[in-house]
């Protein structure tokens, strides 16, 4: 029956379909080293033998009948027509309906729009009042990191927390990250960076201060750019970075720091 065979269809493309295209975008992305985009470095693996898995199901799923799906092996009774029953299944329906449009949707945008980082704007909206501390806190309360491996991330959690910031006088330090404004003083900007945990769903804004200067004028935000300088104590007993090279630079092909 044409209603049947839509059916049979229809339950096919939400199931098998929908989860052979998402497995052929995550495993696109991970041979051309985009899925770092939207999942930690760490993780890419695991995504990509799932991929793996899933499309050798889809695979054996068409050996099956249209319609297997929902045949479980034995015979239905026939069941007394009932108004209550009859409005459960057009409910039923309906969600099913609504859920593979919408997951429908989101596939096909997946496959439409091309891979991006996070923007700066989103990086600024999920800034707040207090930094967030990332890897390597630990580390430094106790004295004991190795400062010429931080990037953005540590060195905000240093920015935040040091008791002793002559401590980290002097350090000099190259980072890449993009330009954001400063809201506690006009006289320099952040340099920002996103990092993420597992994916960019968690992902969070690390920024550091970098005085202003004839280098750094002129960068609007969302500029990425690699500084090098020298972290000093500035009068308040805050620490910021000194800039003695500032350029402009292509978003990194990992944007994110992990």
């Amino acid at each position: 029956m044409p209603d049947a065979r839509a059916s049979a269809l229809a339950s096919r493309w939400l199931g098998v379909g929908l989860a052979t295209v998402v497995a052929v975008v995550t495993l696109t992305l991970a041979v051309t080293g985009r899925l770092t985009l939207y999942i930690s470095p760490e993780t890419v693996w695991f995504a990509a033998a799932a991929a793996v898995i899933t499309l050798a199901i889809a695979v054996w799923s068409c050996a099956l009948p249209l319609g297997a799906e929902e045949d479980h092996g034995h015979d239905h009774a026939p069941q007394p027509a009932d108004a209550v029953a009859s409005r459960r299944r057009a409910l039923a329906k309906a969600a099913t309906v609504s859920g593979g449009v919408i997951a429908s949707g989101v596939v096909l945008a997946a496959l439409i729009l091309p891979p991006s980082s996070l923007s700066a704007q989103l990086a600024m909206s999920r800034a707040g009042e207090t930094a967030a501390l990332f890897a390597g806190a630990d580390d430094v309360s106790l004295g004991v990191a190795d400062t010429t491996t931080f990037g953005i991330g540590e060195w905000s959690s240093v920015f935040a927390t040091a008791t002793r910031p002559e401590s980290y006088d002097g350090a000099p330090v190259t980072l890449t990250g993009f330009v954001t404004p400063s809201q506690a003083d006009a006289g320099q900007l952040n340099l920002t960076r996103m990092v993420i945990t597992h994916c960019v769903i968690d992902a969070q804004p690390a920024s550091v201060p970098i005085a202003a200067s004839g280098d750094t004028a002129g960068y609007p935000t969302g500029q990425w750019i690699e500084v090098s300088g020298t972290v000093r104590v500035d009068d308040e007993g805050g620490l910021r970075i000194e800039p003695t090279s500032v350029k402009k630079i292509a978003e990194p092909r990992d944007p994110y720091e992990h």
